[in-house]
């Protein structure tokens, strides 16, 4: 057995020997050879894996990913015992969803071919997206991926792809919840919007509101969706924008929540007073996702919007056009450029004063339908007394018809009516004190009628056996309220 000293000098002029020879290599093979040479130098002793592997993002720059979103969706289909972890969430009240943990695999064959399926999540710190000065956010990047053997390649990024969104697709609409987003994130959830499950019962079955408005509704939200190649044909962005107006407590919050549960869209409200500026506003627009409804609740009030004539419209080097939220930057987000960042979304603007509004955001493109939304019908009397008490006009007494013939003559708002229908079960009883309610109303809207009548009543004033007004009529003048004026 060769002695130490005898393996270190050998090992010495190995290593000399190498030194010698990548000298000579430098000197004389150009880069660009060294590196060929050295890549199939590496694959004698590193063949090729046999696997390749496809990488889905949760986002894709500022959009969510929708090969993402209906993976996840599949793989709560095809989950197995043999995994260790598996994440629990509630959908609804009746439903979990269960879904694979961080670093977890799902095995699954289609037609033959095995795929395995990872979820890859990191932490990575990123600066503010609104605010360059903020300190830096951790933020988490979500992935899955997919891998599979290479000579399945062609079947797997055709067939089974094409498969994998079917199938989210046919289970995304089966087991839809709606979802309430807001600006801001919930704690333990990153992004510009949390959400929570909407669990409002509002429907088009419950609402009370004129049945002809009501289904003119429903026939341009049915018109609306069905028309992806028509809107694609004629050049415009597949959106629809609706105004609601009229005063407090009309319906119009559950206007909204019954659209969202017709059509299971997620609902997005955005309150514009959080808004800072017009970059910001884009930043929360393209964060939506698409079968969406846009909610700006108070329009006239959320925020005090400059109007266009007012911009300026020269600005020096210092000035930023998008340090602020204009009515130029929420027009272009409504339907300029921004507004086409997605499909099938409904934007909804709601106000108590429409005359308030500028008529640039009223036109159609922006506010495609105006829906009114006033005091309390017979409709929607009957609708109220069916929801709360359970009767109908067919089968009730004499009170049913004395509240019919009085109320649209007294501003009752549907919250009003309903309100006095919830404080009692017993259904006299009930209309009894709606009825009063009603009378009420009715006392006190006519009472300012008399007052005015009666300051427009000139008062007649004696004066030693005179009529002052009939002085004050001969001298060209005239007298009101006991006061006398002069007058042509």
């Amino acid at each position: 057995m060769p002695s130490t000293s005898t393996l270190f000098s050998a090992y010495a002029s190995i290593t000399a020997s190498v030194m010698l020879v990548r000298s000579i290599v430098n000197e004389l093979v150009p880069p660009q050879l060294q590196t060929q040479l050295l890549s199939k130098f590496q694959y004698l002793f590193n063949p090729l894996s046999p696997q390749l592997t496809l990488v889905i993002e949760e986002y894709d720059g500022l959009d969510r990913n929708e090969v993402y979103e209906a993976s996840e969706l599949f793989l709560r289909t095809i989950i197995t015992p043999s995994i260790d972890r598996i994440k629990v969430t509630k959908v609804s009240d009746k439903n979990l969803a269960f879904s694979i943990d961080k670093g977890e695999e799902v095995i699954h064959v289609f037609e033959g071919i095995q795929v395995k399926w990872k979820l890859i999540i990191s932490e990575v710190t990123k600066p503010d997206g609104v605010d360059p000065y903020a300190p830096m956010q951790k933020t988490e990047n979500r992935m899955f991926e997919l891998k599979f053997h290479k000579k399945h390649k062609d079947q797997v990024m055709s067939s089974y792809l094409a498969y994998v969104l079917n199938s989210a697709k046919a289970n995304k609409e089966e087991n839809k919840v709606v979802k309430l987003h807001t600006t801001g994130a919930f704690y333990g959830q990153s992004g510009l919007w949390g959400s929570i499950i909407l669990e409002h019962p509002a429907t088009f079955d419950t609402l009370a509101m004129d049945q002809k408005l009501k289904r003119e509704i429903i026939d341009d939200l049915d018109r609306f969706v069905k028309r992806r190649e028509f809107y694609k044909r004629v050049g415009k962005a597949w959106k629809r924008g609706y105004l609601l107006y009229g005063p407090p407590g009309t319906g119009k919050s559950s206007l909204i929540a019954a659209m969202a549960n017709y059509l299971k869209f997620d609902v997005y409200d955005m309150e514009l007073a959080n808004i800072m500026n017009n970059m910001q506003l884009r930043n929360f627009l393209v964060a939506t996702a698409n079968r969406s409804i846009l909610v700006i609740e108070d329009i006239d009030c959320s925020v005090d919007l400059q109007n266009r004539e007012q911009e300026p419209r020269v600005r020096n080097e210092y000035q930023d056009p998008d340090n602020k939220l204009t009515l130029s930057g929420l027009l272009n987000f409504i339907d300029g450029l921004w507004s086409s960042c997605g499909d099938e979304r409904i934007i909804i603007f709601t106000t108590n004063h429409r005359e308030r509004l500028d008529p640039a955001l009223l036109r159609p493109g922006r506010m495609d339908m105006h829906i009114h939304l006033s005091y309390c019908t017979i409709d929607g009397f009957n609708m109220l007394a069916s929801n709360y008490l359970g009767i109908h006009k067919n089968n009730h007494n004499k009170l049913y018809s004395e509240i019919e013939d009085s109320i649209e003559k007294s501003l009752v708002t549907p919250a009003e009516v309903a309100e006095e229908l919830m404080k009692s079960e017993d259904a006299d009883t009930a209309l009894g004190g709606l009825l009063e309610v009603l009378k009420r109303k009715k006392r006190e809207e006519d009472e300012p009628i008399k007052d005015k009548e009666e300051c427009q009543e000139p008062k007649i004033q004696k004066t030693v056996g005179q009529d002052v007004e009939g002085i004050a009529r001969t001298r060209g003048r005239r007298v009101y309220r006991g006061r006398v004026f002069r007058g042509r």
